[in-house]
């Protein structure tokens, strides 16, 4: 066990980066002298202003926190700071050169995906909407690139095709920050030898928007099961009937063609299924805007009127 305190400021704004602070937090080995996060943003109707999660955690750490506009605004700070290491988890901004050049070690990530598979924003989706059989995360060294930096370390896990993102994002989050603390001393302490990208492999991601949440009926049934877990419960998926948006919240791949138009309703055992492109969607939990979510036969109970007719 290395004796050496490694002075450490943590950039980092949601949920998936709170783990990763509060392991580096609570190891002996490390000294967070500032954590940097995002402006707090305001919500609700009330536009009231709520603290970033990362901001929230720090808060309780006690921890010293910053929220500048741009990073070049709080670069002579950092670098007064004197860091060994800046670690970065999902903060919101590329670090400039000069933001990178300050830790005497080196700045390091922690990344959703096996790079240099899924490079980008929707990395913890990508792998649900894509039907792989696994994902994990990458540790690796910044550089000016998004997400091109060497690697480090890499951790897996298997998916069994039926995770939600919820599910994905909190069995990473965990298995980053258990290797966090072990990995920045190992590679301080020459352990580890950084390990180029492979070029040739790479695939990038883009960020998701709320509108990329509506289904189209005319994709088989299995993509679009793959979206609603993939976007639950962010963006979450939706469709619209008689003008109205109903949100798709669970949903099970049906193995039936039959001659129904594209997504047109239609029920067996009293349950709702949709006519996808290929197979159809048996839905298992749903919401009409402005109600409260149902299952599918308490919604065809009280909605028996819908059947035969189409989601737009």
């Amino acid at each position: 066990m290395s004796e050496t305190t490694y002075k450490v400021i943590f950039m980092g704004t949601p949920d998936f980066a709170v783990p990763g602070l509060k392991a580096l937090a609570s190891d002996s080995r490390f000294e967070i002298v500032s954590v940097v996060t995002q402006k707090d943003k305001p919500v609700g109707r009330k536009q009231e202003l709520l603290f970033t999660p990362v901001k929230q955690a720090a808060l309780e750490l006690n921890l010293p926190v910053l929220q500048p506009n741009r990073l070049k605004n709080i670069s002579e700070k950092l670098n007064d700071l004197q860091p060994d290491f800046i670690v970065v988890i999902a903060y919101g901004q590329i670090l400039t050169e000069t933001v990178l050049n300050i830790p005497k070690i080196a700045c390091i990530n922690v990344h959703a995906s096996l790079l240099p598979k899924y490079r980008g924003a929707s990395c913890l989706q990508a792998p649900i909407l894509n039907g792989d059989k696994q994902t994990g995360i990458t540790i690796m060294l910044m550089d000016k690139g998004l997400d091109t930096g060497d690697i480090l370390r890499q951790e897996r896990i298997d998916l069994d095709g039926s995770e939600t993102l919820e599910v994905v994002h909190d069995k990473l989050t965990v298995l980053g920050a258990s290797v966090l603390g072990d990995t920045l001393v190992d590679f301080a302490e020459g352990k580890i030898t950084p390990q180029k990208q492979d070029e040739s492999l790479t695939s990038y991601v883009k960020v998701i928007d709320k509108k990329d949440g509506q289904i189209d009926w005319n994709n088989p049934a299995e993509v679009i099961e793959r979206k609603i877990r993939a976007f639950t419960p962010w963006p979450g998926t939706f469709t619209y009937l008689n003008g109205k948006l109903i949100k798709i919240i669970k949903a099970k791949v049906v193995e039936k063609n039959n001659n129904l138009a594209v997504g047109q309703i239609f029920s067996e055992n009293k349950e709702l299924l949709v006519k996808c492109g290929q197979n159809a969607l048996l839905i298992l939990e749903l919401q009409l805007e402005g109600k409260k979510a149902t299952d599918s036969q308490s919604f065809l109970a009280g909605h028996s009127d819908v059947v035969g007719q189409k989601f737009e």
